[in-house]
């Protein structure tokens, strides 16, 4: 399959494939949120790495972590281009939190590597990793995102200039301080040809929250942050779009993975518009 024909092929089944509105089969039975130990916002640890957790994903076999792609990344932190930055193999152990280990089984990166990619949207923009949760522990999983509750699907229609956005990061330089956590801000537009939102929240993004979930106004899963930037838009951070990365996966990466959905209700933006 051609690049332009596969990048046809994920257009396609954007609104379809990705949905998850419509799973394939009933969501796992999953544990409270006050008590589970695994859940969006946590920390994981890939070698050396420290990132935060965004969405729990699932199938018919086994229940999934989301990362970005770039936290098994073996280069330098400004190697960002999928497509030509280097990565720890599948198969890597991480640290999720639970009694075992947690296993890298999807990488954006490696799959865009291993067919050739060459959408400069796609090479820069799709920054996900799937963590397989070991069976041991998926018993303490709760797909909720803490504070804010949610995600309630998946957004397919990307964002505007001054759309709310919401996050939720767990960077280990804020030393445990948990109300530092919950973030809420602003999107400048969705661009690169709706892979890719600009954000400005309060506070940034910072290096440990390389991962962690967005939300729209409507609790909808909107993103992965993915980089810091410098320029041109100083303290901004750049947040690849959920729902590309989500059909990426499923189709070029050979998953059929469902959004879980949060069992707490989502709280919406505190903040006036």
């Amino acid at each position: 399959m051609t690049t332009r024909t596969r990048a046809a092929t994920i257009a396609a089944a954007l609104t379809v494939a990705l949905a998850a509105a419509a799973p394939a089969g009933a969501a796992p039975n999953w544990a409270p949120a006050a008590t589970a130990t695994i859940h969006p916002g946590v920390q994981t640890f890939t070698a050396s790495a420290q990132c935060t957790a965004n969405f729990v994903l699932y199938d018919a076999s086994n229940v999934y972590l989301g990362q970005a792609a770039h936290c098994a990344g073996t280069g330098s932190s400004t190697d960002t281009n999928g497509c030509t930055s280097g990565s720890l193999p599948l198969g890597t152990p991480v640290d999720i939190g639970g009694s075992q280990s947690g296993t890298l089984v999807y990488s954006s990166w490696l799959t865009m590597q291993k067919l050739g990619e060459t959408d400069p949207n796609t090479c820069q923009y799709t920054d996900l990793a799937l963590i397989r949760i070991d069976p041991a522990d998926t018993g303490s999983v709760n797909p909720s995102i803490p504070f804010w509750g949610g995600p309630t699907g998946v957004n397919t229609t990307g964002t505007a200039a001054g759309d709310k956005v919401l996050s939720y990061g767990n960077s280990e330089l804020r030393g445990g301080v948990t109300q530092l956590s919950p973030k809420e801000g602003y999107s400048l537009g969705t661009d690169s040809g709706g892979w890719n939102h600009n954000v400005y929240t309060a506070t940034p993004g910072i290096p440990g929250d390389s991962g962690s979930a967005f939300l729209d106004r409507s609790g909808q899963a909107l993103g992965v942050l993915s980089t810091v930037q410098i320029a041109p838009l100083a303290a901004s951070n750049g947040v690849g779009d959920f729902g590309h990365e989500l059909s990426y996966l499923n189709t070029a990466g050979g998953f059929g993975v469902t959004l879980a959905l949060g069992t707490e209700p989502f709280r919406g933006p505190l903040l006036p518009l």
